[in-house]
């Protein structure tokens, strides 16, 4: 058997919006900026997918600006804070964050003014902190993601989202995991949201950011006035259509999808936990989404795990796909200051929507064949 287990960094299309894709590029592949008919046809239909993309995160359809992704979106937020804070702004962002925040916060702001919220022993950002920043350094803007790409660890957003609002901050969450695996429609009460569709079933180059207002604009491309002149470039609305597809699809047993998936996770973590003495779930504590394991392996090197399962049909992950730093490195286990000796040893399992009972454990197998090979110190090829 072989199975993928790296739905955090992508996931394969979903056939919904494969086939949603295909409709919209044979019937709507026209210019929605152009005047004739059919342009406007395909304009309208563009609309519709944002109204519909609207309803299913809470917000106002004028609220949403269609991207290529997460990287995008994060980056146009941050670089439209750069023009128009003071000088001497600054901003909070988690420890844990994703590097398309984090490094843009960095680049767009200048590192200086970015100031990194600690996060507890499970990998929690903490109200009482956050308050602290709150009072202490009056940041313009705080951003915490929703849920965590290493450790799924759930943030507590709906209680710093109140502590900013107490403080009169703007809050920004980036959903890109929380999204597609939990409900999403209380996410519109926060003012900016970032999501990216490849993580849901939907196509990679889709995804939006949420602005706090409707007439709120800072485009990091200029050109046309698409998108209200928020986003120069024609609109890629097949993919848009897909991007909302997947996301419906996903939407209607979430609830059902994430209960038996729980189960399955939990029980490979117990067979793992039996065959592998000292291994460690970080943030296992924590809520967490149902479909994520973050370990560290009570022996050898990360990549040595990966190259050997992969040998055994089994695609896993040594930490976020776009981490920067050291090879291998887990952000979230450096946040929690671990030894360098030990994020060497960190593996991520992310399992999918569809990810059976028996892949689960196919896995764990996977892994206690993996480990006969290196404790004998034998060949990857197994």
């Amino acid at each position: 058997m072989s199975a993928y287990f790296d739905y955090n960094a992508t996931t394969p299309l979903n056939p919904a919006a494969r086939e949603a894709w295909l409709m919209a590029s044979d019937k709507h592949w026209h210019n929605p900026s152009s005047l004739y008919r059919e342009a406007g046809m395909t304009s309208q239909a563009l609309e519709s997918a944002r109204e519909r993309l609207a309803d299913l995160l809470g917000v106002e359809p004028e609220r949403v600006l269609l991207t290529s992704g997460a990287t995008e979106s994060n980056n146009t937020l941050f670089a439209g804070l750069a023009k128009c804070l003071a000088p001497d702004a600054c901003v909070a962002i988690s420890a844990i964050e994703h590097p398309c925040v984090r490094e843009a916060a960095r680049a767009w702001l200048g590192r200086a003014r970015v100031i990194e919220i600690p996060v507890d022993a499970e990998g929690l950002v903490q109200p009482a902190m956050l308050k602290q920043i709150l009072e202490t350094d009056q940041p313009a803007l705080v951003s915490v993601m929703a849920a965590n790409n290493e450790s799924g660890v759930l943030q507590p957003w709906q209680e710093l989202l109140a502590l900013c609002r107490t403080a009169g901050v703007r809050f920004h969450t980036d959903a890109a995991q929380w999204i597609g695996k939990l409900e999403s429609t209380d996410l519109g009460a926060c003012d900016y949201i970032t999501g990216s569709a490849h993580k849901w079933g939907g196509p990679k180059g889709a995804g939006f950011l949420i602005v706090a207002d409707a007439d709120e604009s800072f485009p990091l491309f200029h050109g046309g006035p698409q998108e209200q002149s928020r986003r120069a470039g024609t609109e890629n609305y097949p993919s848009i259509e897909a991007m909302v597809t997947a996301l419906e699809v996903l939407t209607s047993n979430l609830t059902s999808i994430g209960e038996k998936q729980t189960l399955f996770r939990d029980d490979f973590i117990r067979e793992m936990q039996s065959q592998f003495a000292g291994l460690r779930v970080i943030s296992e504590g924590a809520p967490r989404l149902w479909n994520t394991v973050l370990m560290v392996m009570p022996r050898h090197e990360n990549l040595k795990w990966l190259t050997r399962l992969t040998r055994l049909g089994f695609a896993i992950s040594t930490g976020s796909a776009c981490s920067t730093g050291k090879e291998g490195s887990s952000v979230v286990v450096q946040a929690l200051g671990a030894s360098w000796e030990e994020l060497r040893r960190v593996v991520r399992i992310s399992g999918g929507w569809q990810t059976t009972e028996a892949e689960w454990q196919a896995l764990a197998g996977a892994f206690v064949q993996a480990a006969q090979s290196l404790d004998a110190g034998g060949r990857p090829g197994i």
